[in-house]
């Protein structure tokens, strides 16, 4: 009785790991932006910045070829992301 017991067991163990689904590893690509990072940013988005976000710091500025700002901003220590027109035009992204 043990024996098949046991025999048992090996036959469910090995069911078992034949059963287990194969995951393929998949490479994600992440495209990046056609963003550059610019050392200035026009008077006319700090100027809608600092009315929208009051106490804005601007952290980093990048543009693309459409010239849309991509500006990382820090309001009360929390860092976050605002996208812009060349004149000071959020736009939701």
């Amino acid at each position: 009785m043990k024996k098949l017991i046991l025999s048992a067991a090996i036959l469910l163990g090995g069911l078992s790991i034949q059963a287990t689904p194969i995951v393929a590893n998949v490479a994600t690509v992440k495209v990046q932006d056609e963003y550059k990072e610019v050392d200035a940013v026009p008077a006319a988005i700090k100027t809608a910045l600092d009315n929208a976000y009051p106490g804005v710091k601007l952290d980093k500025a990048y543009v693309n070829d459409k010239k849309e700002y991509k500006i990382d901003i820090i309001v009360r220590d929390v860092k976050s992301t605002v996208y812009t027109d060349e004149k000071g035009n959020i736009l939701k992204k």
